[in-house]
């Protein structure tokens, strides 16, 4: 019950829970980081550059991505449209047998259609205008509360639980130090394995000669986050690309590269990066993305699993103190 209130809360105020999540994340990612720094330099200056820092890796990341894409565009295009043909040759015979004036037909409503929604499509960028003003306040949100997570979140703890009634005070601050030191593992766990995801996927699509390597890759590293079905999605996504670009043959590989990974994942990385930290059945795993999804969207797929462990953890510990 207390699960799904988060849910409906995360649903509500879906912006406001972004930004808390967010700020989370990069508390738990940088606080070793602001720990060791502040041995040398006074904590606010060692919050300060280690954002700073961590902005730049992350422009410079963003900014390689784009420059390959850019790179890659004029031999993409080629390749695309050359595997569009063989795409429908590939339809035309067994067994699919498709007819050439359907593929043709299809090209046809497919233009006429935008056509005669180019309204609806204006609007619909017009909203992502402003979905781009929120993602952005969003981020600046993020930023303003991992600066004070930093800087004195232990502190701003120890105020919560001082304004507790003092027979609670306790327990509170027991939960807060499990749940923290949950989601902590939990974070540095799933980046890991995210990042060993994408090192993989990177790796085989060039080793393919699949165009975009680079980009898939960063597209799985950030759908690894999501458990379960992350993975398959963004290498779903390689997959079309390859076929288009390389053939059906290229394109079966990389299928396979997903069963391949989704065992590495399932049976080597979670089992040894993620136990640690979080104990739950796979199938308790299972149902908390799917029903987060229900709840919040894909916000509630990304927040199910840490919110599901940090709930199990605190409870459990709460358990030991009472026993």
């Amino acid at each position: 019950m207390l699960v799904y209130a988060l849910f409906a809360l995360l649903g509500r105020f879906h912006e406001i829970g972004v930004a808390v999540f967010l700020g989370l994340v990069v508390t738990a990612m940088l606080r070793p980081a602001v720990d060791l720094l502040a041995r040398v330099l006074p904590r606010p200056v060692a919050v300060a550059v280690s954002l700073l820092m961590s902005i730049v890796l992350l422009l410079g990341v963003l900014a390689l991505v784009g420059e390959a894409v850019a790179g890659e565009r004029r031999v993409l295009q080629d390749e695309f449209v050359t595997g569009v043909e063989r795409i429908e040759r590939w339809l035309e015979r067994p067994p699919f047998r498709l007819h050439p004036e359907a593929l043709t037909d299809i090209q046809a409503r497919i233009g006429q259609f935008l056509s005669d929604h180019r309204s609806t499509l204006v609007s619909t960028a017009i909203s992502g205008g402003r979905r781009l003003v929120e993602v952005v306040t969003v981020i600046a949100l993020a930023l303003f509360c991992s600066v004070f997570f930093l800087h004195s979140g232990d502190r701003q703890w120890r105020w919560f639980c001082a304004q507790l009634p003092r027979a609670a005070r306790a327990r509170a601050a027991l939960a807060g130090r499990t749940a923290w030191r949950t989601f902590t593992g939990y974070t540095h766990g799933i980046v890991l394995v995210a990042a060993t995801n994408a090192i993989l996927v990177g790796i085989a699509l060039f080793l393919l000669g699949v165009p975009l390597a680079m980009p898939l890759a960063l597209l799985e590293f950030f759908a690894a986050f999501v458990p379960l079905i992350g993975s398959p999605l963004a290498l779903a996504v390689a997959a079309v690309v390859a076929l288009a670009a390389k053939g059906p043959v290229v394109a079966a590989v990389v299928v396979a590269l997903i069963v391949v990974i989704g065992q590495i994942e399932g049976h080597v990385l979670h089992p040894l990066v993620m136990s640690w930290a979080v104990r739950l059945h796979p199938v308790v795993v299972a149902l908390a993305v799917i029903g987060g999804a229900i709840a919040a969207g894909v916000l509630g797929a990304v927040v199910a699993v840490p919110l599901v462990s940090v709930v199990w953890a605190v409870h459990q510990a709460l358990r030991r103190a009472r026993d």
